[in-house]
């Protein structure tokens, strides 16, 4: 681990190699797991004021979810997230040539909203986990992502790498400096040995 203020880095987002592989994946981070995509507080409560501009990129299936559990809920570990459709994918996924996409981030991208999506979807592959005095930041690795971790290993591209954008939205730019200069001695010092 790597200390960063208020952070403990794992060295897998440094040292693995991660490019999202959408096309060959189809999205399936969006379905996968045990409940909803983990919600930060004030989240829920933007969620609950945007759905009227989201509705209509959303499906219909995933509309019923949210209308019956809610535009967020907590679920059976006392986590707030998003709702699930049937128990298995966000209701907030769309469909699009058999790839699971944010609709969220589609009325994003639409220039509808200034919301892209919920951080812990933006930083996935890495889950944050809150301690009292710091966040673990962890690179969380399901097989679905096999050939993101190829992909990854193909470009040489490192999970923070990959996750820059993400990573200065959740901590900061710089914070994000603090991350690469500690990056680059470890790995430095690694290959010294």
């Amino acid at each position: 681990m790597i200390q960063i203020d208020n952070t403990l880095v794992s060295l897998d987002v440094i040292e693995k190699m991660f490019v999202c592989n959408l096309f060959r994946c189809r999205g399936m981070c969006c379905v996968h797991g045990e409940s909803g995509a983990p919600l930060e507080g004030e989240e829920a409560d933007i969620l609950t004021k945007l759905l009227p501009v989201i509705r209509p990129y959303l499906r219909p299936e995933g509309l019923a979810a949210i209308d019956e559990q809610g535009t967020s809920m907590i679920d059976s570990d006392g986590d707030l997230v998003t709702p699930l459709i049937q128990n298995r994918e966000c209701a907030y996924t769309v469909i699009e040539n058999g790839i699971y996409k944010c609709g969220i981030e589609k009325a994003y991208y639409g220039r509808k909203i200034a919301f892209r999506k919920p951080v812990s979807c933006h930083l996935y592959p890495v889950r944050i986990r809150k301690y009292e005095a710091y966040d673990a930041v962890n690179f969380e690795y399901w097989s679905h992502c096999n050939l993101a971790v190829e992909k990854g290993e193909e470009t040489g591209t490192p999970v923070y790498v990959f996750l820059k954008d993400a990573l200065i939205r959740k901590y900061g730019r710089k914070w994000f400096g603090k991350l690469v200069t500690a990056a680059h001695k470890y790995i430095k010092t690694k290959q010294l040995k």
